[in-house]
């Protein structure tokens, strides 16, 4: 059993890399729910034409007996068709074709979020692989400073505190790594669920571009005009109101024609026949009913507009201040800083206890970096989301 969870383990690094966008591809082709929700959309597609289609033919034959005739005395055959008004059936398609753009989409949103989901956890790699490059620079410092202060110990200019301290470090970094392996594995494993159970291979390093041109207005409209979940609760109020105009047409008389044909032991008639049907006492329920849908898709569309305007503007607010954040940190100054204190130390003009109190600082301050670099590009991610 160890052995195959080691094999799944490594099995993602095994294939080609792929970056950001190959891998939404990846998801959006293999993402079974996605699949799903396709052959679901065909079959509602095909329901909903069938709902115009004309009614079957009815065929009936009754024969008749009677004493004293041998086999059949008489009989009857009646074949039949009925349909509705022509102007319905014009109606029932344009409420079709709405109701075929609502399901439509609804893919587009549920594509987008899965799309989204996706994105996001590939920046928890990208995090990752940052964070893990972070502890990289950290193990490798702290492997000079071991074997320079081993060297130390034993020449007598060090003391077994200042040697144990790096050790302590080294310590701390291999934990670190381990929780950032684990955290990676777990961001793999929801990857490859969301593609189809096919695994992912991703060691990218970089988020890439990410701004927002305008003033908030400007781009809280943009993205309202381009919001799939708008889009379709706009189409529902529309199919919603197209259905309430065809309710109100079924007062019109169903039509019914068809041909008769009676015989008997000594002749025969032939006759057309012609009837309708009048839906008086049931449609006006049904208009009633079709109302209130369309006022309850109305409302859900203003709730949907309300909430999705206000997300909009946190989601700018919350990526404008993680923008200004990012802006503070001077990560070249940190890096030039630790290379200044790595020398500083290892010439004897630094004790250790005094660069592990600045060292310890500076990289706390790059993983908080790395933190609000992730948290933007998600903000960013989020807002845009429209767009994958």
């Amino acid at each position: 059993m160890k052995r195959i969870y080691i094999l799944l383990l490594l099995l993602p690094f095994q294939l080609k890399a792929q970056q950001t966008e190959d891998v939404l591809r990846a998801v959006e082709e293999n993402n079974i729910e996605l699949q799903a929700l396709r052959k679901e959309n065909e079959a509602a597609v095909l329901e909903v034409k069938s709902q115009n289609a004309l009614e079957s033919t009815s065929v009936e034959y009754s024969p008749f007996f009677r004493r004293g005739v041998d086999g059949v005395a008489s009989s009857e055959l009646v074949v039949k068709q009925g349909f509705d008004f022509p102007t319905l059936y014009a109606a029932r398609s344009k409420s079709g074709k709405l109701q075929q753009q609502v399901l439509d989409l609804q893919y587009q949103v549920s594509r987008r979020d899965i799309l989204l989901e996706a994105k996001l956890r590939c920046h928890d790699l990208i995090y990752f692989n940052k964070v893990e490059g972070l502890l990289e620079q950290r193990r490798k410092n702290a492997e000079e400073l071991l074997a320079l202060y081993d060297k130390k110990l034993e020449e007598g200019d060090a003391t077994i505190i200042e040697v144990n301290k790096i050790k302590m470090d080294r310590m701390n970094i291999e934990k670190e790594a381990a929780e950032i392996e684990a955290e990676m594995h777990a961001a793999f494993q929801s990857l490859a669920a969301l593609n189809g159970n096919h695994p992912v291979s991703f060691d990218a390093r970089e988020y890439g571009l990410a701004v927002m041109d305008g003033t908030p207005e400007e781009i809280a409209v943009k993205i309202m005009e381009s919001d799939y979940m708008l889009q379709q609760g706009k189409a529902a109020d529309m199919a919603s109101e197209q259905e309430v105009k065809v309710v109100k047409q079924n007062w019109i008389p169903k039509l019914e024609i068809g041909y008769r044909r009676n015989t008997d032991v000594e002749s025969s008639s032939n006759g057309f026949m012609v009837g309708a049907s009048l839906p008086i006492f049931s449609n006006a329920r049904n208009v009633k009913i079709a109302k209130a849908r369309q006022a309850s898709a109305r409302l859900e569309l203003d709730n949907a507009k309300i909430a999705t305007e206000n997300q909009i503007y946190a989601l700018i607010y919350q990526a404008r201040q993680l923008r200004t954040s990012m802006e503070i940190y001077d990560t070249g100054l940190m890096y030039s800083t630790l290379e200044m204190l790595q020398k500083a130390v290892k010439a004897g003009e630094l004790s250790i206890i005094d660069y592990y109190v600045e060292a310890d600082s500076i990289y706390e301050n790059l993983h908080s970096y790395l933190d609000v670099e992730r948290a933007y590009h998600n903000a960013m991610a989020e807002l845009y989301k429209n767009e994958l």
